[in-house]
């Protein structure tokens, strides 16, 4: 019985609950929500910016409506592709875009989860707010922080330029 214990105990520190499995990630961009709504929105400029640092993005399709489509092929500098797709949800320029998300791999869609990004005037910039859940792991949206905050810093001097 207290082995059984031990290992209910085990269990229970290791349950992730969906709050640990979201990531939410701010940042303030030196131009207005409309530039920034439109980076993420206008594929001959998403391709500029997105991916991490190093990363280029020779592949993208959007269909930027409500129940479209989008889906991006990234590069990294060692060559290895890799492709992420979804569907749009709401659109609503220049405040708000939400989106699934799912990578690919072998022709087929891992687990996805749901992107909401709000664009907020703030001074003389855009307050950027990208929650995404739920992860399958507290790990997958650890990797994703990483990606993410990079991407972003691809964007932050995508804009400044």
């Amino acid at each position: 019985m207290a082995d059984d214990h031990a290992i209910n105990a085990a269990t229970a520190t290791t349950e992730e609950r969906p709050a640990d499995r979201t990531l939410i990630i701010e940042r303030i961009f030196k131009a207005s929500p409309e530039t920034v709504f439109k980076a993420w929105t206008d594929p001959a400029i998403l391709v500029k910016w997105w991916g991490p640092e190093g990363f280029e993005t020779p592949e993208c399709k959007m269909d930027v409506r409500s129940g479209g489509a989008w889906r991006t092929t990234m590069v990294s500098p060692k060559g290895d592709s890799h492709t992420v797709s979804g569907v749009y949800r709401e659109i609503s320029p220049p405040s708000r875009l939400v989106m699934t998300w799912s990578w690919e791999q072998g022709g087929d869609r891992g687990h996805e989860t749901v992107i909401e990004i709000t664009f907020e005037a703030s001074g003389s910039g855009t307050k950027m707010r990208l929650v995404q859940s739920v992860f399958e792991s507290q790990n997958a949206r650890d990797s994703h922080s990483e990606g993410w905050n990079s991407t972003f810093n691809d964007l932050e001097r995508f804009l400044a330029s």
